[in-house]
């Protein structure tokens, strides 16, 4: 969590203000959530936020975080390249949700707030990063793919397109695409 400060966390008022940022995240958009609102959902007063998270976007990021982070497992069965099928289908689905689109008002502020870009660099995409990493990695280790590749660039190569279809094209994303992209991804990744 953001800016620890003050006395240690009381679980069940940190519980109700990440609940209630995600909530009226999802039903109004990143703009129109203030701090005032969350602590009115929450129960809490303003105070007790701002003990615990020093502006309205760390909170919000942490109670994106909070919901979002579960509903994104990591595949993990005998086959390394279906895993990363699987997950690179999961991200999607979800990227492409009511919940994702969270993501892209995310991404959009964190052009003018350079606090929360990194947050959502740090705490968001980084370990979706590391989890795509440990696939490509179990890949390598069961000789489904070599072991000289550069994992970073391999990552780019298999989630990048579906980030760039979400926020510069606009294109279609769904299950189809994401199949074809990580089978051509992977024919190239075998090829070279």
């Amino acid at each position: 969590m953001s800016g620890h400060r003050g006395r240690p966390r009381n679980v069940e008022a940190q519980n109700a203000i990440l609940s209630a940022s995600y909530e009226l995240l999802l039903e109004s958009g990143f703009q129109a959530v203030t701090v005032d609102k969350i602590a009115e959902r929450a129960q809490v007063s303003k105070a007790t936020i701002y003990k615990w998270w020093p502006n309205k976007a760390a909170v919000i990021m942490d109670g994106f975080l909070y919901a979002a982070t579960a509903r994104l497992p990591v595949p993990d069965t005998d086959s390394a390249i279906q895993d990363i099928v699987t997950h690179a289908t999961n991200l999607t689905r979800f990227l492409t949700s009511q919940e994702g689109t969270i993501i892209k008002q995310l991404l959009g502020e964190g052009q003018f707030d350079s606090g929360l870009a990194e947050a959502y660099r740090t705490r968001y995409f980084r370990p979706r990063r590391l989890e795509a990493r440990g696939l490509i990695e179990k890949a390598i280790r069961l000789g489904e793919f070599q072991q000289d590749l550069d994992i970073e660039v391999c990552i780019d190569l298999i989630y990048g397109p579906i980030i760039y279809r979400l926020l510069v094209t606009g294109m279609t994303l769904d299950d189809e695409y994401v199949h074809q992209l990580v089978h051509y991804a992977i024919e190239g990744i075998r090829s070279r």
